[in-house]
């Protein structure tokens, strides 16, 4: 199963393409700007990159994967990624469930990120992480008036910030009909 889609592999070649011409550097520059990063985690780093020298996340992202590649999960299997993530039991069913509720629509990609699973068609249109209590956060492009199960995402997420609301789920059985419509009419957005 593909993990981007089709506009977003045009999008990630388009970033590559130019990113001397946006950020005025070659890639050789830019890793060894990176090595010399006082840093030493991810997050930290590209944090710097940013801040002091004005790289946007994406660029950050591709200077890190060049400069660090054991220590960034680009590229990375996303079986790995998905085994490390959905350790509890509980909360693999139910993404599973999420997985069954979406597998027929059309032209569905699933991608699977460090810290969410991502579903889109040409956009992304709902996302789900694990939460630390077990169980499952969804999040769905769909304003939270939707369903009076939806909540308006609060927290900033890793996610696409067009996820504008959420659902906490806690049982596999929680992903009824009424949630498979919801997905649907994120789906039927994105």
């Amino acid at each position: 199963m593909e993990t981007l889609t089709p506009r977003q592999q045009k999008w990630m070649a388009t970033v590559r393409a130019n990113f001397e011409a946006k950020t005025g550097k070659s890639m050789a520059e830019w890793v060894k700007i990176a090595k010399g990063c006082p840093e030493t985690a991810y997050r930290k780093r590209q944090q710097w990159l940013k801040s002091e020298h004005g790289l946007g996340s994406n660029h950050a992202a591709f200077v890190l994967s060049e400069a660090f590649p054991s220590e960034t999960h680009i590229g990375e299997d996303p079986a790995s990624l998905r085994a490390a993530l959905w350790k509890d039991a509980g909360s693999l069913k139910i993404l599973e469930a999420i997985e069954a509720a979406v597998s027929g629509f059309d032209g569905l990609v699933s991608g699977q990120r460090k810290a969410f699973t991502g579903f889109s068609r040409e956009f992304q249109f709902a996302a789900a992480r694990p939460m630390k209590a077990g169980g499952l956060l969804l999040g769905l492009r769909l304003d939270p008036s939707a369903s009076p199960r939806l909540a308006p995402s609060v927290r900033k997420e890793s996610w696409a910030e067009k996820l504008v609301s959420v659902v906490e789920i806690t049982d596999a059985r929680q992903v009824d009909a009424e949630l498979r419509g919801l997905l649907k009419q994120a789906y039927d957005r994105g």
